[in-house]
């Protein structure tokens, strides 16, 4: 389909009507290219013989390959009427065709612009005296098309032609590519003269762009890929319709969210078209085309002629030319219309060319002082560089991209740096060390590989001790055996803290921390941890930062065994945070786990308003310098903190930002991020919520126990939810037995007692219960934090009734108000009011649990402290919908989802629903205990 070209095609209908009558014209088709000329061309045939009675069609289409193929267009326009023509016409053509092939030999050895001479005469005007006996018979149509490409005869017949059209009904149309250097050939200037009428077809209007697409897609587009398309391809036919065909190839729709796609388009026909249109331009305009597409977007008026090697006025001359070529923005600015121009001067070039042509313009902007991206990107271009400059350059434009947040630029840089032969020994391992630093938020297996590769080339021992520094700490206890092979092998070296003093001692008490981090599920490095902090005394030394890192790691190895109770673990954590500066390096040791252990002792207050201002300070100075590792990071420590508060919901969120960000980074962010969101999930216990949850951790296979541990603890919840108690209560066992034998035993970090406790009270084994109870209280006590101890408490006063366990739940809910998590003491506040259920302050406690709730947006837990009873019932009328209350009800009669949705005129999926969200309300794990649960529930009203 043809767009807007209504009146081109009316204007050459209305000549060839003129041409029946007995006056012929001549009609020139101009524009840059891809503008539609030959389209148009393939469109008058048809519109002719429509508009026309009688009409015959003579067409041509000139290309630059058959230019040396003499009368070649004239041939083709008369072997047209060859087809159903009388005997005397053919006859007549083979005669001239033998003249023909006699002019062409002796065309040969003339120059290409000279005038015809006698010689050509009888067979130009015998050529006439054809087309004269064909317009006998009815109007004739000629067609040429690209005639800037026409082979010298014909233009000699054409031009011949032109001037002598009079006393023939024909129209003679032929298109011309703007900017062709051909288009000042003398003979095709005679053709341009002669012209009676000259039509240039405008770029497309954004309407017509609009059909078009309609026209690929079957479908209208949205407004913004319309304009999408419009700007990108300038009105162009040719480029929109390719842009279009990709498209549609990769099966993409004219929607809103695919503008992206538009603009990152580079259909491979259209680079191939554009390539051929810049090879057959003369050499000015090819060089600059070539400078253009070397500098890119970083195009430079002054440099770009330069790295052409044309002086202004060629230079001028050739950016006029693209210009009508339809490939510059205009004849001021050395810009291409679309960067698949860019692309298409690339492919024209062969590969040495380019990496030259880059060279030399890397070269130039290093000259101008530009700066050192700019001259790094132009280097990027090439395998090697000859400048002593190039590394300096490349490393300082790592440097920049760092601090901009941008690590994988960085690596690029320090990569193309490495492939430079000059730099040998302590040089080349420099670079290999920056390279690993870069390395290490994204890679860190290519990061340990290039420490490692620089380690020998250092001179000292505290060289190559500071150069295993920069692997990835393994804060997780992630590390790779390969590289706890190599810290120890370093710091053996190196010697024992204590004998050493100054920068060394530093590293070596860096080192320390690094490699009593990675024995973390050791119980014997664990214990060895906890006796190398006794032995620091009751002020440990925390005035650097490798002697605050070593404290770190020995309080987390203290805190996971409970070696050491959490008033001790608190003090010893803050004073780390005390002396701690602002600045984002800690991602890259081991300090974070100074916030696990305040988390674990229940004390986030004041690590809270650490981490505020660490955010307000340290992103502006810091988050660029390490990307989205730091972003990451202080997603995943707030997350903690709001899970100490009582806030799991908020946590949930920064749980998943954290994760998003760990996608392309450090993976220990993305192992710490997904335990965040499993322990969020199982305080949520949105049954859908923790399914998925599950389902996303379990594909992050790792050997690390905290996250192996964590799994083990959705998974049974899960089951729980679905009614597999004894599935669940034996995943926690087996949980529990490989935490106590790494040595772990905090329980607040892996309250799994406590789960499996709740578990076997609703299997009806309740001495199994009580004993977990027992031990989880004791270790509560053990380790001294108000939540752990609140909750064991809570759990032993649910277990026992009477006054014992009410004087538990009092005590629970008196501990907790001690602790920083609130959702706690709202569970533990609603238990009791439940139990003191007719009582005065019954009602207080659980108005009190249903405001602590809604503050921690936990709404399942306000509509249990609103509906509660003193003995646990739930008022379905007051907990539950109407819709829901219907559910339940038909699920109590043993209806499947699919029956229950056929009954009520709805769904399965909204079946679904109702009932995992009265599970919720209720306090039920799933179908089977809620139908067990319903006898002593009230009646089901308006079922």
């Amino acid at each position: 389909m043809l767009h807007e070209r209504d009146a081109e095609l009316a204007q050459i209908t209305s000549a060839l009507r003129a041409a029946g009558e007995g006056r012929p014209s001549l009609v020139l088709l101009t524009g840059p290219l891809g503008i539609g000329r030959s389209a148009l061309l393939q469109r008058l045939p048809a519109r002719a013989v429509n508009e026309a009675e009688g009409v015959r069609v003579l067409r041509a289409n000139a290309a630059p390959v058959e230019q040396d193929f003499a009368f070649g267009v004239v041939r083709q326009l008369f072997d047209s009427l060859l087809a159903g023509a009388p005997r005397e016409l053919r006859e007549r053509w083979t005669r001239e065709s033998a003249a023909f092939a006699r002019l062409a030999l002796a065309d040969e050895a003339m120059p290409v612009d000279d005038r015809p001479t006698a010689a050509y005469e009888p067979v130009l005007r015998a050529l006439r005296s054809l087309l004269e006996g064909v317009c006998a018979d009815g109007p004739l149509l000629i067609l040429v098309d690209d005639l800037q490409w026409a082979d010298t005869p014909s233009l000699r017949w054409l031009a011949y032609l032109a001037k002598r059209l009079p006393g023939l009904r024909a129209v003679l149309v032929c298109t011309l590519r703007d900017g062709e250097p051909r288009g000042r050939h003398p003979l095709l200037s005679e053709v341009v003269e002669a012209a009676t009428h000259r039509l240039r077809p405008r770029p497309l209007s954004s309407a017509a762009t609009a059909e078009l697409i309609r026209d690929h897609f079957g479908e209208p587009g949205e407004t913004e890929f319309i304009r999408a398309c419009h700007e990108t391809c300038a009105g162009s036919p040719l480029s929109l319709t390719s842009v279009l065909l990709d498209l549609a190839a990769a099966g993409h729709r004219p929607t809103a969210d695919r503008v992206g796609a538009v603009r990152a388009a580079r259909p491979p026909d259209l680079r191939e078209r554009l390539a051929r249109c810049v090879r057959l331009q003369p050499r000015p305009v090819r060089a600059l085309a070539a400078a253009i597409a070397a500098f890119g977007d970083q195009g430079d008026p002054e440099l770009v002629p330069r790295l052409a090697d044309l002086d202004p006025v060629d230079s001028a001359a050739a950016l006029r030319a693209l210009h009508a070529l339809g490939l510059a923005v205009d004849e001021r600015q050395p810009r291409f219309v679309h960067p698949v121009v860019a692309d298409a001067v690339h492919s024209s070039l062969a590969v040495a060319e380019r990496e030259r042509l880059h060279d030399r313009a890397a070269e130039l902007l290093y000259r101008a002082g530009r700066s050192d991206e700019q001259v790094a990107a132009q280097l990027m271009e090439g395998v090697t560089s000859r400048h002593p400059w190039s590394v300096d350059v490349l490393r300082a434009a790592a440097d920049v991209a760092l601090r901009r947040g941008a690590p994988e630029v960085a690596v690029r840089y320090l990569r193309r740096a490495l492939l430079d032969g000059s730099l040998t020994g302590e040089g080349r391992a420099r670079l290999l060390i920056d390279l690993a630093t870069a390395e290490r938020g994204l890679d860190p297996v290519a990061c340990e590989r290039h420490i490692s590769q620089a380690i020998p080339l250092l001179p000292t021992a505290g060289h190559r001790a500071a150069a295993a520094l920069r692997l990835t700490p393994a804060v997780m206890g992630l590390m790779r055996p390969s590289a706890v092979d190599l810290l120890r092998q370093v710091a053996d070296e190196l010697g024992p803290p204590d004998a050493l003093a100054g920068a060394a001692r530093e590293v070596a008490l860096r080192l320390e921390a690094r490699l009593r981090q990675n024995g973390i599920d050791d119980p014997a490095e664990l214990a060895s941890a906890v006796e190398r902090l006794d032995g620091m005394g009751q002020e440990p030394p925390t005035a650097t930062a490798a002697e605050r890192e070593l404290v770190a790691v020995l309080v987390s190895a203290a805190t996971l065994t409970c070696r050491l109770p959490a008033a001790e673990v608190t003090r010893l954590a803050m004073r780390l945070l005390e002396r701690e500066p602002v600045a984002s390096a800690r991602v890259y040791s081991a300090l974070p786990l100074a916030t696990v252990a305040l988390v674990a002792a229940d004390s986030v207050d004041a690590v809270g308003s650490w981490l505020s201002v660490e955010q307000r300070i340290g992103r502006s100075r810091a988050t660029a310098t390490v990307g989205t590792v730091v972003g990451g990071f202080g997603h995943l420590e707030r997350a903690m903190v709001l899970m100490a508060r009582g806030r799991p919901t908020l946590a949930h969120a920064h749980a998943e930002r954290a994760l998003r960000l760990s996608d392309a980074h450090w993976h220990e962010l993305g192992v710490a991020a997904t335990i965040a969101l499993v322990r969020t999930a199982l305080e949520i216990g949105d049954p859908a919520l923790s399914e998925r949850v599950l389902d996303e951790a379990s594909r992050r296979t790792s050997s690390c126990l905290p996250l192996a541990a964590a799994v083990q603890f959705l998974g049974a919840s899960v089951d729980a939810h679905r009614g597999r108690w004894a599935a669940a209560v034996e995943t926690l066992m087996a949980c529990g037995r490989r935490l106590d034998a790494a040595g772990w035993r905090n329980p607040v970090l892996f309250p799994w007692r406590l789960r499996a406790a709740g578990l076997y009270q609703r299997l009806g084994d309740a001495r199994s219960a009580f004993a977990l109870a027992e031990e989880d209280r004791l270790r509560a006590e053990e380790w001294g934090a108000p939540v752990a101890l609140g909750r064991a408490l809570r759990l032993k006063g649910t277990l026992m009734g009477g006054e014992t366990g009410e004087g538990l739940l009092r005590e629970a809910v008196g501990v907790l108000r001690g602790s920083a998590n609130e959702l706690e003491l709202a569970r533990s506040l609603l238990l009791l009011g439940r139990r003191l259920e007719g009582r005065a302050e019954a009602e207080d406690l659980l108005r009190e649990a249903a405001a602590l709730a809604a503050e921690c947006e936990a709404p399942w837990l306000v509509e249990r402290a609103r509906s509660g009873g003193g003995d646990g019932t739930v008022r379905l009328e007051d907990a539950l919908t109407r819709t829901e209350r219907r559910v339940v009800a038909l699920a109590g009669r043993g209806l499947t989802n699919t029956e229950i949705a056929k009954e009520l005129g709805v769904t399965s999926r909204a079946v679904e629903k109702h009932l995992t969200n009265s599970y919720r309300k209720l306090s039920v794990s799933g179908r089977r205990e809620l139908i067990a649960a319903l006898p002593r529930l009230q009646a089901v009203k308006g079922s």
